[in-house]
């Protein structure tokens, strides 16, 4: 009787272990994938947009979002090889489209971030779908300037038909938008199905 324990404890536990080991490897290779081997920038000569001239003290360093505990490291990104905007380079920081305004330039300096890694492993931005109206957002740039910025209008769009012109080409006054992944996890698409988007504006 005891044999026949003894040996369902151990199967048992060989099973648990086995699972566990499938778990952490999956866990392995998505993570690697994501920090080891990033989507690759589409550089051109002519780039799409050419950013304003910027002194590189300027250039944002970090993004400060109190009401969420957001406080990342700013990575300067292109355009994927897809022609949409880079992703940063891994789940802590959030990326900066270079191609764009430098954050406090008349028109829209376009920040994104992930919200997680697929696996639900959190990201920068895994709580930006709780900032309101009126919240505030700090960009420190590299000269140790802080820009403040306050959120005008929190928008969802469906991922294949986000306004690009809107978020990326007001040029009305200095702006600071931040997206977002948002919604449902489309498999064969291995990405979410939705845009959040959080405009923000130039305060002081």
């Amino acid at each position: 009787m005891l044999r026949r324990m003894s040996n369902r404890f151990s199967w048992r536990y060989m099973a648990v272990s086995v699972f566990t080991g499938l778990c952490v490897g999956v866990f392995a290779v998505t993570l690697a994938r994501a920090t080891l081997f990033p989507q690759q920038e589409a550089e051109s000569a002519t780039p799409p947009k050419v950013a304003a001239q910027a002194l590189p003290g300027q250039y944002p360093a970090r993004l400060r979002i109190p009401s969420i505990g957001v406080n990342a490291a700013v990575d300067p990104v292109g355009i994927a090889h897809s022609g949409a905007m880079m992703p940063p380079p891994n789940f802590t920081d959030v990326g900066w489209y270079k191609w764009g305004p430098v954050p406090g330039q008349t028109g829209s300096a376009v920040i994104d971030g992930h919200v997680d890694n697929g696996l639900s492993l959190a990201g920068v931005f895994k709580h930006l779908s709780d900032v309101k109206v009126g919240d505030d957002l700090y960009v420190d740039t590299k000269d140790g300037t802080t820009l403040h910025f306050r959120v005008a209008d929190i928008e969802i769009y469906p991922y294949q038909s986000a306004p690009t012109a809107l978020i990326f080409g007001r040029s009305d006054k200095p702006r600071l938008n931040l997206i977002t992944c948002d919604g449902q996890w489309v498999k064969g698409g291995h990405t979410y199905n939705e845009r959040l988007v959080i405009y923000g504006e130039l305060a002081s």
